[in-house]
C-alpha cells in the first residue's frame, strides 16, 4: 500500500508519454532496498496509457541489467485488434477466473498473439483479450455495444511455459483495478485538492502526501488489526486520527486521556502500546 512515485506535471502538460513513465518506474525501483530489487521477480502493470513501444522497451533493457522484470500493460482495442477478435473460433475461448481460481461467471478469455501485428514491441511479447457480459451502466465501445459483450485487452512478456496461461495472465492483470482504489485513497489522504497556484509548492505538497500515504500503510501493517488493518484513510481519520482527547501531566509523565464512551478507544490504546514495543531502527 505505500506510494512508491509520484510525479507532479504541468497543466499544459500533454497526455502521459513513454518518458513520464519511464521516470516513475526507475523513481519506484529506486525505493526497493537493492537485497529486494534485484533476485525478486518484479511486475509492471499499467493501463493502456503505458503500452508505449519506448516504455516497454525501457522494462526489457532493465531485465537485461540484471532486474527480473515482466510487464502486463492495457492495449487499446484498435480496428486491427477488433478484426482479430472477430476472426477468433469459439472454441479457442476459455472460461475466465476469479482471483480465488472459481470459474468468472459470463467471462471468457482468449490469445490473440500472431493475430495482431507488435511490430516494434520486445520479443515474445503476447496479446491477450477477455470478453465479458457488460454490468449495468457500463460505458461501451460502438464495436462492444455491436457485440454485445465488453472487451478489454493487454500485452505481456510473461511467456507460456512456467505457467504462463492466458487464464492466469488475466486474472494477473486484473488485479491493477486495485491501483485505482489507491489513487481514491490518495485523494483522501492529500493530493485531491493542491493547496496553492505555484508548481513548487504543490509539488512539495506531492510529496508529504506520499509520505502520509506511506505513514498510514505500515500504521495499518504495524499497529492495527481486524478492520481497521484494512480501513481507508477516511475510516481510519473518524476513528483513530480525529479523537477527541486530552494531554495531562502527573508524576513526571505525560498522558493522553480519551474519553471512556468513544468506541474505538482500546483499538487506539492497543496501536500506541504497538508502536512503543517496536524495535529502534539499526542505526
Amino acid at each position: 500500500g505505500e506510494g512508491m512515485s509520484g510525479r507532479l506535471r504541468p497543466g499544459n502538460a500533454g497526455a502521459d508519454t513513454a518518458a513520464d513513465h519511464i521516470a516513475v518506474l526507475d523513481d519506484a525501483l529506486a525505493q526497493i532496498p537493492d537485497a529486494h530489487r534485484h533476485g525478486t521477480d518484479i511486475l509492471v502493470r499499467t493501463d493502456s496509457a503505458g503500452s508505449a513501444k519506448a516504455f516497454l522497451a525501457h522494462i526489457r533493457v532493465l531485465r537485461e541489467r540484471g532486474l527480473n522484470m515482466r510487464f502486463s500493460v492495457g492495449y487499446a482495442v484498435t480496428e486491427p485488434v477488433r478484426r482479430a477478435i472477430r476472426s477468433l473460433p469459439e472454441h479457442l475461448w476459455h472460461p475466465a477466473l476469479d482471483q480465488d481460481g472459481s470459474l468468472r461467471a459470463g467471462a471468457e478469455v482468449a490469445e490473440l498473439t500472431g493475430m495482431v501485428d507488435l511490430t516494434g514491441y520486445p520479443a515474445g511479447t503476447r496479446t491477450i483479450v477477455r470478453r465479458e457480459r457488460p454490468h449495468p451502466g457500463a460505458q461501451l465501445s460502438l464495436f462492444d455495444r455491436d457485440e454485445g459483450l465488453r472487451h478489454q485487452v493487454f500485452l505481456t512478456d510473461t511467456p507460456y511455459s512456467g505457467g504462463g496461461s492466458a487464464q492466469f495472465l488475466e486474472v494477473r492483470h486484473r488485479g491493477h483495478a486495485t491501483v485505482e482504489d489507491h489513487i481514491r485513497c490518495g485523494k483522501n489522504t492529500g493530493f485531491g485538492r493542491f493547496p496553492s497556484r505555484r508548481f513548487p509548492v504543490n509539488a512539495a505538497w506531492l510529496e508529504l502526501s506520499l509520505a502520509a500515504i506511506d505513514l498510514l500503510a505500515w500504521t495499518r501493517y504495524l499497529l492495527l488489526d481486524g478492520e481497521l488493518a484494512t480501513a481507508e484513510p477516511k475510516k481510519l481519520r473518524y476513528r483513530l486520527l480525529h479523537v477527541a482527547a486530552r494531554l495531562t501531566r502527573g508524576g513526571r509523565r505525560l498522558r493522553l486521556r480519551i474519553s471512556a464512551t468513544w468506541p474505538w478507544r482500546n483499538e487506539l490504546a492497543e496501536a500506541f502500546h504497538r508502536l512503543a514495543a517496536l524495535p529502534r531502527p539499526a542505526g
